[in-house]
């Protein structure tokens, strides 16, 4: 877990020497554009919401790298960037372990006409909503800096203010909670098809699904995701825990813990509300199953069906 020491600090270094670099785009409504990041690669902060950017590569500006990164991330070009926060992340041991310099300018873009080329999607994002979202704790520090001070605020030597970003001790190891709908009708199981360009399961298919938000329940959890995906109206007194699937995947820093409900009653058709994640839905008699299935939802589904109430997958024996 981590925490913030967001205290604005005298500004420390040559933003020519930073390592990293990063724009804060905010459109005419104030709100920020945020770019979730990959969950499962080994790179900074994955699984969580943070700013465009990255690192600068040798013999490379600040300014020529957050260039280079909106090109290849999302082939933007963004005129106007101009140096907003320096952002210092320190270790448990104070030891400083990354530098990033924060530009900021104004853009007025739907999100879905932007290509994405890296990471999982792009969403304007107001600061009110960012509570209920995984935030790379450094982008949090930028956007209460903005908030506070929205414009750029340079030093005679055209340095800008830092923040300091402090993490956490070490904790206990964690696992992801994924909740997942098994809803049946006439002996049929409801499952959606993955987009194609999906990061996790491409062109395969699953049960309706999400990953619980901070300060969510399962069930709560189970009842939104359903509506969002589907638009069904499941209420969470009618759902019942029907299996657990214990996941161990190899190229996963955490372990996932896999819940499957069952609902008692429900009211409406599935529709494909989230288009870049699910193109169809359709059911499929649960002793004709398509091929491509999710493994851990073919073994819940089958274990459901053996009377079994926990299945694990991936661990050593």
């Amino acid at each position: 877990m981590t925490s913030l020491d967001a205290m604005p600090s005298p500004p420390s270094g040559n933003p020519a020497e930073l390592l990293g670099t990063s724009a804060l785009l905010v459109d005419d409504a104030g709100r920020y554009l945020l770019h979730l990041r990959d969950a499962n690669k080994p790179i900074w902060r994955p699984g969580q919401w943070g700013l465009l950017g990255g690192g600068t590569e040798p013999g490379e500006s600040p300014a020529e790298g957050i260039a280079r990164e909106l090109l290849e991330e999302t082939g933007l070009t963004v005129p106007d960037l101009a140096p907003f926060l320096v952002v210092d992340t320190f270790d448990v041991d104070g030891t400083l372990t990354d530098r990033c310099l924060v530009h900021v300018a104004t853009l007025d873009r739907p999100a879905h006409e932007i290509p994405l080329h890296e990471g999982i999607q792009l969403r304007w994002t107001s600061i009110a909503e960012t509570a209920h979202m995984t935030m790379d704790p450094g982008t949090t520090a930028v956007l209460r800096e903005h908030q506070k001070h929205p414009r750029p605020r340079l030093d005679g030597n055209g340095v800008p203010p830092t923040v300091r970003v402090r993490e956490g001790g070490e904790v206990r190891a964690r696992s992801i909670v994924g909740a997942h709908l098994v809803l049946v009708r006439d002996g049929a199981v409801l499952l959606g098809k993955r987009h194609p360009d999906s990061a996790f399961a491409p062109s395969t298919w699953h049960v309706p699904a999400g990953h619980r938000e901070p300060g969510e329940s399962a069930l709560a959890c189970m009842v939104r995701e359903t509506a969002e995906e589907t638009g069904i109206a499941v209420e969470a007194d009618a759902l019942s825990l029907v299996h657990t699937v214990d996941v161990c995947n190899p190229g996963s820093p955490f372990p996932r813990v896999q819940l499957f409900f069952a609902a008692a009653r429900w009211s409406g058709e599935p529709r494909v509300l989230e288009p870049d994640r699910c193109t169809e839905w359709r059911w499929w008699p649960l002793d004709a199953l398509p091929d491509e299935l999710v493994a851990y939802t073919r073994t819940a589904l089958a274990a459901i069906a053996a009377g079994s109430v926990y299945s694990s997958l991936g661990w050593p024996e």
